[in-house]
Formats: C-alpha cells, structure tokens, sequence
C-alpha cells in the first residue's frame, strides 16, 4: 500500500520447529508472500533422484541440476516452485526426500543453485501488490537476507518436533538432519547475531504466531 514499507520476515529453525505453520498464519495476517525455501530443496532433491542422481554423486549433481529450470507459481499469498511446467505436491514429502534433502542441501551446488532464486522472491512478492514476504528456511537471516526486516529464529526440543512429524503421519529423522543442517560447511543452520530466538517446545502454535505477529506489527507502524 501507498506509504507502507515493504517487510521482509525471515524465519529460521530446524525440521518440525513449527517455521511453515507460523509463516503461513502471519502470510494471511499481514497479506506477505509466503515462501517455504524448505519446498525449493525438496523438490531439487526429488528431481535429482528422479534423475538416478543421488548425494554421494558429487560429479554428478552439477550437470544434473543445471538442466533444470525453476520458476515461481503464486498460488493464493504462497510462492510456489514450478520446474520446467512441474509444480511440486505431496510427493516431495516421501521418506526418500526426508532421507536425502538435507544431504543434498549441504552441498554448495545446490545451495548456489538457488541462492538467486530465494532472493528473487522479493520481487515477486512486490510485484504481486503484497505488503511483504515472510520467508522460511534454514539461512535466510544469515545468509539469504540477512539485512531481513525481522529475523526469528524457531527453536523446539528434537523430541518435541519428532512427535509433531510423527503426529503429521511422517518419518523424518529430526536428530540426523539436525546434525546435517548444522555441521555442513555450506550456509550451516544457526541463529545468527541479531535474530530472536524463539523457543516453541512448550508453546502452541497460536502462542509462537502472536508473538511473531506483535514484531511485525512493530516493523509495519514503524
């Protein structure tokens, strides 16, 4: 709108921290763009595999996803990944992504693959007339747009977040990825210097969307 800023939210945490959830909640709240870069990886990771490229194939991972040509559906306030006329569903969530997503995510080709990508979605996010775009992944503070508006870091027990994946009807194995998020060399998962920390094991989701919600609204009356 005439006069507003243009927001940028990011929020950062490891698998099951409750990062979608609470992205989607204050996308409806504040009219943002909503972007789960946490989908982007997934479906790199699906089209790899589908491609007989797993991430032990180093070799193999450059010229397998240089062939493949993301753009960006928006669907309703979410920004969604197509590749070459596919767009993602329920199956980037299979146990064979879980699997391999992190390990493909560590990988600097990958992440450089889509560094461009992410941060275009500002402009997509402006020009599609939203008053700003809350973004969802794992670097996004740190080295996506580190210059973010807000910076939220979700944080949650790992038993916490397996019991929610468990309860989603997923398999996902919480202490691995963390393990792979955290140690890789490339853009590991931390919460940078500036960002604020939230801690959401005991809080419910309604709790951790109003306290995002209230630093938003700072930053929009600012």
């Amino acid at each position: 709108m005439e006069g507003k800023p243009f927001v940028i939210v990011a929020v950062d945490g490891g698998a099951a921290s409750g990062k979608s959830s609470t992205s989607r909640a204050i996308s409806q709240r504040f009219n943002f763009l909503h972007v789960d870069t946490g989908s982007f990886y997934r479906a790199v990771t699906y089209k790899l595999l589908e491609a007989g490229v797993t991430p032990l194939a180093v070799e193999s991972i450059g010229p397998a996803i240089s062939k493949l040509r993301p753009g960006t559906l928006v669907d309703g306030r979410s920004a969604r990944m197509e590749i070459d006329g596919w767009i993602p569903g329920d199956e980037i969530r299979s146990a064979a992504v879980n699997e391999n997503v992190s390990k493909f995510a560590a990988l600097p080709v990958v992440r450089k693959f889509l560094l461009d990508y992410q941060r275009d979605q500002a402009r997509v996010a402006r020009s599609g007339g939203f008053a700003g775009l809350v973004m969802e992944g794992r670097d996004i503070g740190s080295v996506i747009f580190p210059d973010a508006d807000l910076r939220i870091f979700l944080e949650a027990s790992a038993e916490s977040r397996t019991q929610r994946r468990a309860a989603e009807g997923q398999v996902d194995r919480i202490h691995e990825r963390d393990r792979l998020d955290t140690q890789r060399k490339a853009s590991p998962l931390v919460c940078p210097p500036g960002a604020i920390p939230i801690d959401s094991t005991h809080l419910s989701l309604e709790q951790v969307v109003e306290k995002v919600a209230a630093l938003v609204s700072e930053k929009l009356g600012a």
